[in-house]
């Protein structure tokens, strides 16, 4: 996604906003990793993980997503959280897109468990 990240994340901003999410940050880094959205869904945080994946031949843009970087995931949206001072719910979506198409954008709620 290097060549084409901001303009995947462009159309992932665009599409949750759409359906009623709230852009709190982009690109959020810390020393264990980056979140690509940080957004607000009436109460609840959502850290967003963003994959574009043209190629299906590894397992496409949701397989990308592997346990090691939900970990990495994970341990940044933590350190938000005690960085904000955050009581708020969360949650880990992942916007995955097989091209730069508006319309075929898939949005997983809950794509996987915080610990």
């Amino acid at each position: 996604m290097r060549g084409d990240g901001p303009a995947a994340e462009k159309l992932a901003v665009e599409f949750l906003q759409r359906n009623g999410l709230r852009l709190i940050e982009s690109n959020f880094r810390s020393r264990h990793g980056e979140i690509d959205l940080i957004l607000r869904d009436g109460d609840t945080i959502v850290f967003a993980e963003v994959r574009l994946r043209s190629n299906s031949a590894f397992g496409g843009a949701a397989a990308s997503i592997t346990p090691a970087k939900q970990a990495k995931i994970i341990r940044t949206a933590q350190f938000y959280l005690q960085h904000t001072r955050s009581q708020a719910s969360c949650r880990f979506d992942a916007v995955l897109l097989e091209s730069l198409d508006a319309t075929r954008v898939a949005w997983i709620k809950n794509a996987f468990e915080g610990e």
